[in-house]
């Protein structure tokens, strides 16, 4: 497996880039407990999300971001440093998503993606498939998240203006 950074800016970015093996680290956003409670109010209403008195008293011992905030915060660092603004088509799901630990107001997210592997459309030549594990980590490298996502990217070769 190789480690570290793109051979190309997020801007110039294409299906090509994304090799297997390839392990990326990037981010740091941190959980605020004003906007834990404000998203759980609105699409998770559970106590242990919205209530820290009963969240103290719940069996998480305190107030804890919803798993679908963990995943929204973890969609923002995707964005901003992984998926190419001029070649990502989109994704057709995600498998295997898995809350692994409680995230808290405080804590520090970061992402590691390990591209998984890479096929070519068939059947749309001027794009491919990308599968890669999604790891969310708190500031304790403790692994919060993970996910196996599908993203559909822009081949390089077809983005060439015709001759």
């Amino acid at each position: 497996m190789s480690s570290g950074v793109f051979p190309v800016r997020r801007e110039e970015r294409y299906f090509e880039d994304y090799r297997p093996g390839l392990v990326l680290e990037f981010g740091a956003i941190r959980v605020d407990e004003a906007e834990v409670i404000e998203f759980a109010r609105h699409y998770d209403p559970q106590p242990f999300h919205i209530d820290a008195e009963a969240a103290a008293q719940g069996s998480f011992g305190g107030l804890i971001a919803s798993g679908w905030h963990t995943g929204s915060l973890v969609m923002r660092l995707l964005v901003e440093h992984y998926l190419s603004p001029i070649a990502s088509l989109g994704s057709p799901g995600i498998d295997e998503l898995r809350w692994l630990t409680p995230v808290r107001p405080g804590d520090t997210l970061s992402v590691r993606v390990t591209v998984l592997e890479t096929r070519r459309s068939q059947s749309r030549p001027d794009r491919g498939l990308v599968r890669a594990l999604m790891e969310a980590l708190n500031q304790r490298r403790e692994v919060v998240m993970s996910m196996k996502a599908l993203n559909f990217t822009l081949c390089r070769d077809s983005a060439a203006p015709a001759a």
